[in-house]
């Protein structure tokens, strides 16, 4: 597994703690409390790199102040363990500061690369992003999305799970009629003028589909348009999977490949759709108003309920999101699903939930992870239009004008329940001010420093550790701990600004201590330093899918 340092420590203080209180607590004939007190990490503290209030926990029934009964605990454990230089006591707190045989067998641990962690315990999970309707390029929204379902998904697999990349295509519904409907206006447009009709009113306007119905026409050689279903049909069919090859293609340039294309046509043709009606029907979920079929919210609140069919016999977008997830869950016996969601859909989760209790699905299963919108910023000013185009900035356009390791790195610098300011300057310069360069350049150092020394010399002397190369182990050492916080959080968010904290302590540790030193037992150290940064620079830039160069 990926070994959490932190945990370890942690574990072997408990221990001592125990075993020590317990024969501090005998003298007195006292049964003290030894499950109700805390063991904190506090590196950056004055005191110590970790801290217990046990002591506090326990005065009153001793009967002594707490720095007493501290100050006597701290003094019987300073011999118990190589790990800790100094355990002392303050103000009513038992200390315990690492010592440089603890640094040293953790830098040559880390080095070597940590093992595979092993807490997901091969659970299924399916992370569905993006998910664009496929009638248009994929915006800004959908590009932080896609940024933040990817990085999520490479986490939860270091982290042990079984992770399956998923894209719905929204290929049906109402959406796809409009569609269809905005492809033949063009179409009768094309043969006949401008003139000739209009585009719907809450049609799909964009030139993209303009192109769509040339490349069709020159395709088929087309001399003239009448109104024809069949036409209209297979117009369609082919915007759709051009529009979705395209969609295939921008995404493979942002570096996400989906395991999974699921089209909600299928749902439609399996008969998916009206099976998850029936078992709502079943189980009294639903009721028929109007014409229409209702999925009854079972709180009673009537503002609440939704529409599975219309009266005009199609059915609903939530239907079809019900049959998904039942797909999901059932059919494919996913253990849990993450689904990464603009904001706007904030009131589709408690429905969705809802209908999957309601089917006999424990709606813990699916976790919906809700962003919020991105404005980008040119010149100080939010930017909403292309120059080039003079239309709304898409995802490819914004990879033609800035570096995809950017990109990634900044849809990912802000948590997802935050607004995202993209600043587009930022994103573009070669400086420490922006932070994707920061974190590669912190690397790319470590490398040249690599090269200049083919071999490290073989000593055993331990040398002390500088404060600066301290908080750097530190630092090293809350790897593990970052990984696992976001498997809870789904915060994937946490590694940039983990891996940003990481490049600044290298670069303090280089500017502070002479790394190529003159003696043997100081160069080895601090080359095992520089490794073991390397490493986990290096995974974390790889977990966000963004390049570690060697050189800048």
């Amino acid at each position: 597994m990926l070994i959490n340092f932190v945990s370890i420590v942690k574990a072997e203080i408990n221990q001592l703690l125990r075993e020590q209180f317990k024969n501090f607590a005998e003298k007195y004939g006292i049964l003290v409390d030894l499950t109700g007190f805390l063991v904190e990490y506090t590196p950056f503290k004055p005191f110590g790199d970790f801290a217990s209030n046990i002591a506090m926990v326990n005065a009153k029934k001793i009967g002594q102040p707490p720095q007493e009964i501290a100050m006597a605990i701290a003094e019987q454990i300073n011999a118990q363990s190589n790990n800790f230089s100094d355990v002392n006591a303050k103000h009513g707190f038992i200390n315990f500061n690492l010592s440089d045989n603890f640094y040293v067998n953790m830098v040559e641990q880390i080095k070597n690369g940590f093992e595979e962690i092993e807490s997901g315990n091969r659970e299924s999970i399916i992370i569905e992003f993006v998910s664009a309707n496929p009638t248009g390029p994929i915006h800004l929204g959908n590009a932080r999305g896609g940024v933040i379902g990817d990085c999520l998904s490479n986490i939860m697999k270091r982290a042990g799970f079984c992770v399956t990349k998923e894209f719905f295509v929204n290929d049906a519904g109402n959406q796809i009629e409009i569609f269809k409907k905005s492809l033949v206006a063009r179409l009768v447009q094309k043969f006949n003028g401008e003139d000739a009709t209009t585009v719907p009113e809450d049609g799909y306007h964009g030139d993209d589909l303009r192109q769509l119905v040339e490349d069709y026409v020159a395709e088929n050689k087309m001399q003239f348009f009448e109104e024809n279903k069949m036409v209209a049909e297979k117009l369609v069919e082919y915007a759709l999977k051009r529009n979705i090859e395209i969609m295939k293609q921008t995404l493979e340039k942002y570096r996400i490949n989906y395991d999974v294309w699921f089209k909600e046509s299928s749902l439609y043709t399996s008969g998916s759709v009206q099976n998850a009606i029936n078992k709502l029907k079943k189980n009294g979920c639903t009721y028929e108003k109007d014409g229409a079929v209702w999925y009854r919210f079972s709180d009673g609140d009537a503002t609440k309920d939704e529409v599975l069919i219309r009266s005009n016999g199609n059915h609903t977008y939530f239907a079809a999101d019900i049959a998904y997830h039942l797909d999901k869950f059932e059919k494919r016996k996913s253990d849990r699903c993450i689904n990464v969601w603009g904001a706007d859909h904030h009131g589709h989760v408690e429905r969705l939930k809802h209908a999957l209790n309601d089917l006999g699905i424990n709606s813990d299963r699916l976790t919906v992870v809700l962003m919020q919108i991105v404005h980008l910023i040119k010149d100080g000013d939010i930017i909403k239009m292309s120059k080039r185009t003079g239309r709304a900035i898409t995802l490819a356009d914004l990879l033609e004008e800035i570096p995809i390791d950017a990109v990634r790195f900044f849809f990912n610098l802000r948590e997802t329940s935050t607004h995202l300011d993209f600043d587009m300057d930022l994103a573009t310069e070669e400086s420490a001010r922006n932070p994707v360069y920061y974190v590669q350049y912190a690397h790319a150092r470590i490398c040249s420093i690599l090269k200049k020394v083919k071999t490290a010399p073989s000593v055993n002397l331990i040398k002390p550790f500088e404060e600066t190369e301290k908080t750097l182990v530190k630092c090293l050492i809350a790897y593990p701990n970052v990984i696992e916080n976001i498997v809870k959080t789904l915060d994937p968010s946490d590694l940039d600004r983990y891996l940003i904290d990481l490049a600044t302590n290298f670069h303090k540790f280089y500017t502070e201590c002479r790394v190529l030193n003159d003696a043997k037992h100081v160069l080895k150290s601090r080359l095992n330093l520089c490794k073991a940064t390397k490493w986990v620079l290096q995974d974390g830039l790889n977990l966000l899918n963004i390049s570690a160069p060697e050189k800048m």
